[in-house]
């Protein structure tokens, strides 16, 4: 497959940013509206701390124009969990507030005297402001800290008996970063091979940052370990800084990259398909944009298929294409129970674990590691996937 030179277009994510910049901004105003201005303290007091809402709101802009990027802010852990902290803490007061301001109004429909008084009821907004500095913190410690293992298993349609039992691990989102370096990766790498897998996949967004920046932390990759391979394939983020270097270094790494293309495994004499797509993400760069169809093109309708595929999306048109699992990321859970709802209608329904699609089973991971932009986790923890595949055969009674 050919691959045309990676030719960015400034302009679409020049306006995704500015959407995000001004949804953060008024976040902070909304705040600076319902919580700083009813405070009794000086009206110096009250420009101090709306001005730092506003900086904290939109500290992205300065990691973005002077420490590396968006995706990839080139700036000390520690301060990246502190500023990841700090933007929490403003994100859950704004849903904590809310929550205050929508009961409100709705007790206005019983009592205005009662809506009135919750309204501007300063306990609530200031017992809200220490929970969410609380949450926030042990938010970052979950984001941050060594994923655990979760196991599941999923009957995969056509799989022959003889492969029932077969392990896989997904890994998702490990997002190599100034957040999650070196002794991050090496950690997960190490409960990975301690698994004993058959067989491991990376199903995107290994890195963010540049192949000079990243060098060293992806490197503990490379002593993955499985009997029959260890398969990725990109996520977006692998998009954001030098895809094309990214491929030939992954390769390097001993990582087989499945783009829009599949093989077949024969463990124990048996066939066991495995295919992978590109992201979406591909057409701001003139790139070969996911192809299911490609990627199953060769496939004898009666072997087992197994489907890499970033995003959850579309779901549906590869369980029509023929595959019977279907592994994703990207969404990373939602990071934040109850918010996570939106990451869920923006994902086609898609968000967490399993689901049925027509014939085939999509699972969803939370995630391996996140974006070092908003390292928060809430009720959606971090994992490494152990996935223990069932024969449909095995399981129906002779």
């Amino acid at each position: 497959m050919s691959l045309a030179s990676a030719t960015p277009s400034p302009a679409a994510f020049s306006r995704n940013y500015r959407v995000f910049h001004v949804f953060t901004g008024l976040i902070s105003l909304y705040v600076i509206w319902r919580f700083v201005l009813p405070l009794p303290i000086s009206k110096s007091g009250r420009l101090v701390l709306s001005v730092a809402l506003l900086a904290i709101a939109e500290h992205h802009l300065v990691t973005r124009n002077f420490f590396g990027s968006m995706a990839s802010p080139e700036i000390p852990a520690t301060l990246l969990m502190a500023l990841g902290w700090l933007f929490g803490s403003l994100l859950l007061l704004a849903m904590l507030l809310l929550v205050r301001d929508v009961a409100a109004l709705a007790a206005c429909a019983v009592s205005r005297e009662q809506g009135r008084r919750l309204w501007a009821a300063r306990r609530w907004s200031q017992g809200a402001a220490v929970l969410a500095v609380v949450l926030s913190a042990i938010g970052v410690w979950q984001a941050v800290r060594e994923p655990d293992v979760k196991t599941l298993e999923i009957a995969l349609p056509k799989l022959p008996p003889e492969l029932d039992g077969f392990r896989l691990v997904q890994l998702t989102d490990l997002h190599a970063s100034r957040l999650l370096e070196a002794p991050w990766i090496d950690a997960v790498v190490k409960k990975t091979n301690g698994l004993n897998p058959d067989l491991i996949v990376i199903t995107g967004d290994l890195v963010d940052g540049t192949t000079a920046a990243r060098a060293a932390d992806v490197q503990p990759l490379q002593a993955l370990r499985a009997r029959y391979g260890v398969y990725a394939i990109p996520g977006n983020h692998e998009y954001y800084a030098e895809y094309q270097r990214w491929l030939p270094a992954f390769e390097h790494l001993g990582l087989r990259l499945l783009l829009n293309d599949h093989v077949t495994l024969t463990p124990d004499g048996q066939r066991l398909v495995l295919a992978g797509v590109t992201d979406r993400m591909a057409a701001a760069y003139a790139q070969p944009l996911p192809d299911v169809q490609q990627a199953l093109a060769g496939v004898p309708p009666t072997d087992p298929v197994i489907l890499l595929s970033h995003r959850p999306t579309g779901a549906a048109l590869n369980a029509q294409a023929g595959a019977g699992l279907q592994l994703s990321g990207h969404t990373h859970g939602g990071q934040i129970l109850g918010p996570h709802l939106l990451t869920q209608w923006a994902n086609e329904g898609y968000v967490s674990g399993l689901y049925q699609v027509g014939g085939m089973t999509l699972y969803v991971s939370n995630g391996t590691g996140l974006w070092p932009g908003f390292p928060i986790r809430l009720g959606r923890p971090s994992e490494i996937t152990q996935i223990v595949l069932r024969s449909p055969a095995k399981a129906t009674p002779q």
